[in-house]
């Protein structure tokens, strides 16, 4: 696998080779991310052109574009300058007009002499009962005719570059496109339909039909197929590249689990109990596991991440949980304490925090195997921090974790299990084309005793009647969370428009009642006002979002988010999840800015009407698609150029099996068909993978 095959070497070849692109051409191409023919391939058509010869304008649709064979009449031209010169013309049926600006007559005399036959194409559209073709795109004579395309692929264009370039320089890298071999499972190939890779090519850049040019299209359905395969190829590589490490078996007993459930004041939900089952059963076996658990804001994630840590611990062995933030460790070491008390069993918390002799002190229990289950944060990565027996790393909230991090934590406990959490429900396109490396359990019930949430939406006109609702709560003892808007995109205004709400509260309600949390705070003060809140030393917590993952308090039962039109659908759904954790009734208030657009009408109606995460996070991929959902930057979702992971998701899940069906068949990617599949790899720029098979 040492480099590109040679095969391939034509379409990685300079842009420029191509017909029609000169080194200007190159530049503006670079705007639409076209370095190299290949690219040019996988710039598909968007629409075409129909420019078949009709008898007569009047057989078309007007407006639009029509090719036709007329007799030339007369010319006149314009009275004044940058006036249109007209040329009357006559088809089979009627007669209509050929307008042209800034035009030269005697060049329009020479390609267009009265009495001359020619066949023209090109837009025309009404003006005043008379039809008008303005700048014919050809005009030929009859026996030329075969020069027009029948039908014409219309392409993404940039500044500087036209269609007729871009269909000239697309057809030149057609002409250096080679022949490949078949990576894609014959049985599958056959029951899709789908035409070989080349032919694909060809049929997609030379469409005869509209229908053609669409993404259902059996060669355009193959392409994006194909840029799956690639995807979930590199994500089986990493996934095998993780299980070859031999993993070490852990057989639960079920002692501890049982003292756990006998303490629990409910029994756990089925889709608790299948997770934890599921989790066991990948312990207890040499492979490393890599599973993902998916829950719903409040599907108790907790519980089940206590119960598999426990496996561990029953096994002889030590678990470790990952928190992104100090707030979120320390509050999953409270969560935990009552049940560890339960079990009989050691737990204790490691954060940046942690310095001189008590740091010490819990590393030595910690490589003792004294402690048998750690929370943390990243602290837990450094270098003197050693574990006698590392079995199990759980790892909260994934975004912040991509396949590197997943490998990585790997390394501190030589064949310790992976398990993932997190609580952005995530549609299951996204979570194959995220997680595909990565089996998922999905926490799709919630635990009895939850109160639903009562989401209201309240024009920010009625502020003074929620002030006034607030103020009630505040003397019988409940909790708020005011979330202030994002103002733009920068921190600092975020700040002043916290701060002034903060200061506003402080008046109506009275001094002490308000926290302020926003994203300027050194992390000291921001975790002394969480504390304080968590507490109950203040009722009402004015926030930028920085409060949405995670935090757990109670007692909280109201929860205001100012200007919710301008919040993401699953960041709304977040935000309503920090309250209606305990056992009293909660609200949500969506304070709007009216009028709303229809998208934030429709955002906060899907609130309103359901407290369910997936589907809420299905309406948000409709409505603004999948590098947004993640946020593109942090996505870690791949770019494809041709596939559409929202309305192919049934494609993606195909090209997952496929993928690892051949890597178990042929690990090393040696067979024809495994041959043929690094070539995918090379053609897809799966650098990557690459470099994992040549390792492996």
């Amino acid at each position: 696998m040492s480099g590109r095959p040679e095969l391939l070497f034509p379409l990685f070849a300079d842009v420029t080779k191509l017909d029609g692109v000169g080194p200007k051409t190159a530049q503006h191409l670079e705007q639409i991310d076209v370095m190299k023919p290949r690219d040019l391939l996988f710039l598909l058509p968007y629409s075409g052109i129909d420019r078949g010869v009709k008898i007569s304008v009047n057989e078309a649709e007007l407006p639009g574009v029509v090719t036709v064979q007329v007799l030339v009449g007369e010319h006149r031209a314009p009275r004044n300058r940058g006036g249109a010169y007209r040329i009357t013309v006559q088809d089979a049926l009627t007669s209509f007009q050929l307008v042209f600006f800034h035009a030269r007559g005697d060049y329009l005399k020479k390609i267009l002499p009265e009495g001359a036959r020619r066949v023209v194409s090109g837009k025309v559209e009404v003006f005043d009962n008379v039809a008008q073709m303005v700048h014919p795109e050809y005009v030929v004579a009859p026996d030329e005719a075969e020069e027009i395309p029948a039908f014409e692929p219309v392409y993404p264009l940039t500044h500087g570059v036209t269609q007729k370039t871009m269909v000239k320089a697309v057809r030149s890298a057609l002409d250096r496109t080679p022949e490949l071999a078949e990576w894609i499972d014959p049985s599958q190939k056959n029951k899709a339909k789908w035409p070989n890779w080349r032919e694909a090519m060809e049929l997609v850049h030379r469409p005869e039909t509209l229908e053609q040019v669409s993404p259902n299209h059996p060669a355009r359905e193959r392409l994006a197929y194909d840029e799956f395969l690639a995807h979930q190829l590199t994500l089986a590589l990493a996934r095998s590249q993780l299980q070859r490490a031999k993993g070490v078996i852990s057989e639960q007993t079920g002692v501890l689990q049982a003292k756990v459930r006998a303490a629990l004041p409910y029994s756990p939900t089925s889709a608790q109990e299948r997770a934890v089952e599921a989790i066991a059963r990948d312990m207890a076996t040499d492979q490393r596991m890599n599973r993902l658990l998916q829950g719903d804001v409040g599907a108790g994630k907790t519980l089940v991440a206590f119960m598999a840590l426990l496996v561990a611990v029953e096994a002889g062995g030590q678990g470790v949980m990952m928190a992104p933030t100090e707030i979120l460790a320390r509050q999953h070491m409270a969560g935990l304490q009552p049940l560890a008390e339960s079990a009989g069993v050691v737990v204790e918390v490691l954060t940046g925090r942690d310095k001189g002799k008590d740091r010490q002190a819990k590393l030595e229990a910690l490589a003792r195997g004294d402690i048998h289950i750690l929370v943390g944060t990243h602290a837990v990565f450094q270098e003197d921090v050693h574990f006698a027996d590392l079995r199990l790393a759980i790892i909260d909230e994934q975004h912040r974790f991509g396949v590197r991090q997943r490998l990585e934590l790997g390394k501190k406990g030589e064949g310790a299990d992976v398990l993932v959490m997190t609580a952005t429900p995530i549609p299951r396109s996204l979570a194959l084309a995220q997680y595909g490396d990565m089996d998922v359990s999905v926490l799709d019930e919630k635990p009895p005793g939850r109160q639903p949430i009562t989401t209201a939406l309240i024009s920010t006109e009625r502020l003074d009647e929620v002030v006034e609702h607030l103020r009630k709560a505040v003397a019988e003892g409940k909790q708020a969370y005011w979330v202030c808007p994002l103002v733009e995109e920068s921190e600092r205004v975020d700040y002043t428009a916290a701060d002034a709400r903060f200061k506003a509260l402080r008046s109506a309600l009275g001094e002490g009642v308000c926290g302020l949390v926003h994203g300027q705070m050194p992390p000291e003060q921001k975790d002394a006002a969480m504390a304080a809140f968590q507490a109950g030393e203040t009722q009402v917590l004015v926030a930028t979002t920085v409060i949405e993952v995670g935090v757990d308090v109670p007692n909280a039962t109201i929860m205001v988010i100012e200007r919710a039109e301008a919040f993401g659908l699953a960041q709304l759904h977040q935000l309503r999840g920090r309250v209606g954790r305990g056992s009293l009734a909660s609200t949500c208030l969506l304070m709007y800015q009216a009028p709303l657009t229809e998208g934030g009408q429709k955002r906060l109606k899907t609130l309103r009407e359901s407290e369910d995460g997936f589907a809420i996070a299905e309406t948000d991929l409709e409505m603004r698609g999948a590098g947004d959902l993640i946020g593109t930057a942090q996505s870690g979702l791949p770019r494809f150029r041709i596939a559409d992971v929202e309305t192919q998701a049934s494609l993606m899940a195909v090209a997952q099996s496929d993928a690892r069906k051949l890597l178990h068949d042929d690990p090393t990617l040696e067979s024809e068909r495994g041959q043929a599949a690094r070539v995918l790899l090379w053609l897809m720029e799966q650098d990557q993978a690459i470099r994992l098979i040549s390792v492996g």
